[in-house]
């Protein structure tokens, strides 16, 4: 495949993955989502991310049936809450995130996002979860660069795999200054609602008339297009949801997309990168 990534022990992943937020909700669609992330699998899309949040538990155990004798294929990552993130009760919320996952450990573990509790505290207890075996790597998510700055800062900050943001075309706040700095660190950042949650968040995304000439033009839909944008970006993976097979083949077809410079720079003139500082974006 085209656009690969190192990222969080693995090489060679492919740089959009598997988001499952809103999985698990509904139990008449339950088959339909562990049939769609098994069949990203099979395209590739070897990255897995959920998070206890996601349907109160629900995601993970959609992803825990996905994953049931395929394992070893996937790249799993799931996420803690901030108020779950001490020292006694981030190893208790793993191995609650765990037993739904039916697995053993995790790829990668993020803070969800930023809460009461010091990062320094949420650090010892990643690392004593790795020191048990029950997680690889560890992360963060919604973090700012004043959150990165102040962890990078601390002594075991710099073990930190990725941040994952919000980012999309609608939603460029973090190019400005934090994407950069994680750049310049080789920092993987991952883009959670790349589609902005299918248009949800940005309707005007698709029905765009220059995204959808473009998109015309080069025999692609425009979510193919949004998601080629955000991982045009080196070091940025994507984490579109899909809960059905078409939907995730369509996502896997998209690391195939080349923009070239002249429709990089028609979309930049139509929703512009940021010029200033902006709140960190978050859903």
């Amino acid at each position: 495949m085209r656009n690969t990534i190192d990222f969080a022990g693995h090489t060679d992943l492919p740089v959009i993955g598997q988001g499952t937020w809103y999985m698990g909700e509904n139990p008449a669609q339950r088959a339909s989502e562990v049939a769609a992330l098994q069949a990203g699998l099979e395209c590739g899309l070897r990255l897995i991310d959920t998070a206890e949040m996601y349907a109160d538990g629900g995601a993970e155990k959609v992803a825990g049936e996905a994953l049931h004798g395929r394992r070893d294929r996937a790249l799993l990552v799931s996420k803690v809450y901030p108020w779950n993130a001490g020292e006694q009760d981030a190893i208790e919320a793993c191995e609650r995130s765990l037993r739904r996952l039916q697995t053993d450990y995790l790829d990668l573990y993020l803070l969800h996002w930023r809460g009461n509790i010091p990062l320094e505290e949420t650090l010892r207890a990643m690392e004593r979860l790795q020191q048990q075996g029950k997680i690889r790597h560890w992360g963060v998510s919604n973090f700012d660069y004043e959150d990165m700055a102040e962890l990078w800062d601390e002594e075991k900050g710099k073990e930190c795999a990725t941040n994952q943001v919000l980012y999309h075309l609608a939603s460029r706040g973090i190019e400005f200054d934090l994407l950069p700095a994680c750049q310049q660190r080789n920092l993987p950042v991952m883009a959670y609602c790349p589609l902005a949650q299918a248009g949800r968040l940005r309707e005007s995304l698709f029905t765009d008339p220059l995204l959808t000439q473009l998109a015309q033009q080069k025999g692609i839909s425009v979510a193919q297009l949004l998601l080629a944008w955000v991982i045009r970006q080196p070091g940025v993976i994507a984490i579109p949801k899909a809960s059905s097979v078409a939907h995730v083949q369509e996502n896997a077809a998209a690391l195939e997309v080349i923009l070239t410079d002249d429709e990089l720079k028609r979309i930049d003139r139509a929703w512009p990168a940021p010029q200033h500082k902006l709140p960190l974006d978050i859903v």
